[in-house]
């Protein structure tokens, strides 16, 4: 299973999750052993299908790190922190969960999209 490392040790994900706010976007930072990046690939292939299943689910994306060493990027969007909650805490969820290579150090926190005049909107 995943350790996790807080992005922001002052407000971790799990106090973020907590509030009611949507749309809403989750980072999640995963860096792991070279050899376990199959087995990752797998059980986060698994997960997103959980994921995508459950009401809420707007996209998902998982770029890689350029390197030797695998740094994957979890971008998933859902419509509230709600939805997030339900398919976090599915038993379906938790079983895949559950299977992700040892090694691997994840680092988690939500965002909500913010509208900067004449470049992007909310």
């Amino acid at each position: 299973m995943l350790a996790f490392r807080p992005l922001d040790a002052a407000y971790p994900a799990q106090a973020q999750l907590a509030l009611q706010t949507g749309p809403v976007a989750l980072a999640d930072l995963s860096t792991l052993d070279p050899a376990d990046e199959p087995a990752f690939l797998t059980v986060w292939a698994e997960d997103a299908a959980v994921m995508k299943a459950h009401p809420g689910f707007i996209s998902t994306q998982l770029p890689r790190g350029i390197g030797n060493r695998p740094t994957h990027s979890d971008h998933a969007v859902r419509e509230s922190n709600a939805h997030f909650r339900t398919a976090f805490g599915s038993p379906e969820f938790q079983a895949t969960f559950g299977a992700h290579p040892p090694s691997g150090i994840a680092s988690r926190h939500l965002f909500a999209k913010v509208a900067v005049p004449g470049i992007c909107v909310a």
